[in-house]
C-alpha cells in the first residue's frame, strides 16, 4: 500500500506536517506536528537503493500552507515521480553472506520443540510418546535440510542496497531541488552562518571592552 500524507491524504514517499493555533496576541503556536519514517526505493541506471528517511536533512519543493478558522496547516512531501539527489552512507547487506546456519537451525529446532504432537508425528517412529537418540538425530537432520534450502533461497536473492545516515555525523542529505539549486541553497547557508558567527564575535568583543561596570 502507498504511503499516505498526514494532511492532505495524499500518496507519497514521505511526508512532514505541522499544524498551528493562533493565540490571543496573533502569533501562532505549534499543537501538532511529525514526519512520517517509511522507507522508500531510490531508483537510477544502476538499480534500486532503500532510503531510510530518520535522521535526514529533508529538503522539498512540494509545500502545501492553508487557514481554516484559526488553525495553520502545513505540509511537505516527497512524491512517486520525483527526480531525488541523495547524499548519505552508503550500504550493502547480503542476505546469502549474513546467513547464519547455526542460528537457523537452533531456531528451528525450538519452534519444532514448541509443537509436541507435530514433532512426535513426523519423528517418533515407535509411538512411544518420546523421541529417542536415532529418532532426534532423524529430526536434526530433517532441520538441516530446511536450513540448507533456506540458505540456497537467501543467496539466490540479489544484494539489497541501503542508504542511511552517516556514523561518523557527515550530511545526510535526501532532496528533490537539482544538485546545482542544492549548491546554490547551501553555499547561502554557509555565508549566512559565517556572518552570524563574526556578528556574534563583534558582540563579544564590544562587550568584553565595554564592560556594564
Amino acid at each position: 500500500m502507498p504511503l499516505i500524507s498526514k494532511l492532505r491524504g495524499l500518496p507519497c514517499l514521505w511526508y512532514r506536517y505541522r499544524i498551528e493555533h493562533r493565540t490571543d496576541k496573533d502569533k501562532w503556536e505549534t499543537v501538532d506536528r511529525g514526519e512520517s519514517t517509511d522507507a522508500f526505493v531510490l531508483r537510477d541506471d544502476s538499480g534500486d537503493c532503500v532510503i531510510d528517511p530518520e535522521q535526514a536533512e529533508i529538503v522539498t519543493r512540494h509545500r502545501d500552507l492553508w487557514t481554516e478558522d484559526d488553525y495553520r496547516y502545513t505540509e511537505w512531501k516527497f512524491i512517486r515521480d520525483d527526480s531525488l539527489y541523495a547524499i548519505g552512507e552508503f550500504r550493502t547487506r547480503s542476505l546469502g553472506t549474513e546467513f547464519d546456519a547455526r542460528t537457523e537451525l537452533n531456531a528451528l529446532l525450538a519452534e519444532w520443540k514448541r509443537d509436541k504432537p507435530a514433532l512426535h508425528a513426523r519423528f517418533d517412529l515407535d509411538n512411544n510418546g518420546e523421541l529417542d537418540m536415532k529418532e532426534w538425530m532423524l529430526a536434526r537432520q530433517a532441520a538441516k535440510r530446511e536450513v540448507a534450502k533456506k540458505r540456497r533461497e537467501a543467496q539466490a536473492q540479489p544484494d539489497v542496497h541501503m542508504m542511511g545516515a552517516p556514523r561518523d555525523g557527515r550530511l545526510f542529505l535526501v532532496s528533490n531541488l537539482t544538485p546545482e539549486k542544492l549548491s546554490r541553497r547551501y553555499l547561502f547557508w554557509s555565508w549566512a552562518h559565517l556572518v552570524i558567527f563574526f556578528s556574534a564575535l563583534g558582540t563579544i568583543s564590544w562587550i568584553l571592552s565595554n564592560p556594564p561596570y
